[in-house]
């Protein structure tokens, strides 16, 4: 058995084979429907829907009556109302118009009244006001928007918005069974359609459902409505917008980390791009560094006696401080401070300065984040670097270094015109500390590195020059097991001016 359900066109309903070609099951003891259970004017149930039989054919009747089967009288096809009212002919009882609507097209054909108008949609969030074309067509009274692109406005370029068709004005109070579609309205829904009248200068205008605001139209149209409806004042409307009022952009505080100018990128973009290098200053300046001795500005003894070494970049003006370890001293030396710029107490993050070559004079005291170094003393090359770039730096720090190195370039020659010339002093010298070795072997003395710590800690310049009381002083609090004879040789062969006293001749008896 099948059950086929004839297809009624725009019915909404899944028709055609409702129960393919198989054996129906009559009840539940297993038994199926046969041939002999049908008969006309009867139910028939099948897969829990009961179906009607009315009628058959001419051979199934011939065949169940030859069969023996006494078959019903047939009843009538009961048929669907909205089916049979969709064939019935409408029929349209509207009386013709008298407007000849081709006078108006040969009247009025190519004549275009053109508006500018703006959309204002900043009530919607990110809206902003939209300018577009609003052309009125005299010919059928139709309306075309187009929109105004820009260039980068970030918008796709649909030119139309609305594309030419009559737009309805008012619509007529229709019951609620109307049969309506959205978009799709007919004339009998539209009371009032949109004409000429409805559009002018200064006025919105509201087009299904958007308001325009019409602020400017073209001569053409100026002269069609004065001489069509009298009107005069076509005084455009100004609608660009004011600009709106600069806010001064706050520089937040520093937060430390990185550089000021790394961290200072992230207030001017989302993908911050590093600063600018002065690369011609770094080659100029590859590998030049002026080096300073400083000592810690601290009421603490201990940190009073600490000494370091500021290293001064002159390739990026980065500074770096090292601290040289001391036997003993409790304190770990090495890196005290890495590579970085280092700003001035008076700096800003609107405002930012950097310590230079020319604020490094000798007695002068530099902070450091919070730390406060006095500057006691500077490499040779520091001088000669300032003295070949004079024009570069100020008097004041030229001359505090001149002044600091005046006395060590004097006791150098003085050295160098009393020195003993070579010969038989030389050897003589020679042979004195080689005296002297021996004897402190005799006596088992290790403490050689302590007397070169001690020498080297009273020579504050690091020049290798001491005065001869000094050194005297320091002689005798050493308590070296060698006879005062030797020593006072010894020191009488390392004189070096007056009073002045080179101790690195007397240190080579002593090695370490």
């Amino acid at each position: 058995m099948s059950v086929m359900e004839p297809v009624v066109q725009n019915s909404g309903l899944p028709q055609g084979k409702l129960i393919r070609r198989q054996r129906v099951p009559k009840n539940e003891h297993g038994d199926h429907y046969h041939w002999k259970d049908l008969n006309r004017g009867m139910n028939i149930t099948m897969y829990g829907r009961t179906y009607r039989i009315v009628d058959c054919d001419p051979f199934t009747q011939v065949f169940l009556e030859s069969q023996g089967i006494e078959l019903n009288p047939p009843e009538k096809m009961i048929f669907d109302p909205y089916t049979e009212l969709r064939r019935m002919p409408v029929r349209k009882y509207i009386t013709p118009s008298d407007f000849d609507q081709l006078k108006q097209f040969l009247t009025y054909d190519k004549q275009v009244l053109r508006f500018y108008a703006m959309w204002d949609d900043t009530n919607s969030m990110f809206g902003e006001n939209r300018p577009y074309i609003i052309h009125y067509y005299l010919a059928d009274d139709t309306v075309e928007v187009r929109e105004i692109h820009k260039p980068n406005d970030g918008r796709d370029p649909f030119p139309v918005l609305i594309k030419r068709q009559r737009l309805p004005k008012t619509f007529v109070d229709k019951k609620k069974t109307f049969p309506s579609c959205v978009l799709e309205i007919s004339d009998q829904e539209v009371l009032e359609w949109y004409t000429a009248k409805d559009f002018a200068v200064g006025k919105s205008t509201t087009l299904l459902g958007r308001p325009f605001f019409i602020y400017d139209c073209d001569e053409f149209t100026r002269n069609f409505y004065r001489d069509k409806f009298g009107i005069t004042d076509f005084q455009p409307v100004d609608v660009k917008k004011k600009p709106l009022e600069e806010v001064p952009q706050v520089i937040p505080p520093y937060n430390g980390f990185g550089f000021l100018e790394d961290s200072l990128q992230n207030c001017f973009s989302l993908l911050p791009k590093p600063p600018r290098k002065d690369v011609i200053k770094m080659l100029e300046n590859d590998h030049k560094v002026l080096r300073y001795q400083v000592v810690l500005e601290s009421p603490n003894p201990e940190d009073r006696k600490r000494r370091f070494i500021l290293s001064y970049f002159l390739s990026n003006d980065m500074i770096s401080i090292y601290e040289p370890p001391v036997r003993n001293s409790g304190i770990i030396g090495g890196k005290y401070l890495g590579k970085t710029r280092v700003p001035k107490p008076s700096s800003t993050t609107e405002n930012a300065t950097y310590y230079e070559p020319s604020d490094l004079t000798i007695g002068s005291t530099i902070e450091v984040f919070g730390h406060r170094f006095v500057i006691t003393d500077a490499d040779e090359y520091v001088l000669n670097y300032m003295e070949s770039n004079a024009e570069s730096f100020p008097a004041a720090t030229l001359q505090s270094l001149r002044d600091h190195f005046r006395p060590t370039q004097v006791a150098k020659e003085t050295a160098k015109s009393d020195s003993p010339i070579p010969g038989s002093s030389k050897q003589e010298l020679d042979e004195l500390i080689v005296q002297v070795q021996e004897e402190l072997k005799l006596h088992n003395y290790l403490n050689n590195r302590n007397i070169q710590e001690e020498f080297l800690q009273h020579d504050k310049d690091g020049s290798g020059i001491l005065d001869k009381g000094e050194f005297l002083a320091l002689c005798d609090s050493l308590n070296v097991p060698t006879s005062d004879v030797l020593v006072n040789k010894l020191i009488g062969l390392c004189s070096c001016g007056e009073n002045k006293i080179s101790y690195h001749d007397f240190l080579r008896a002593f090695p370490s």
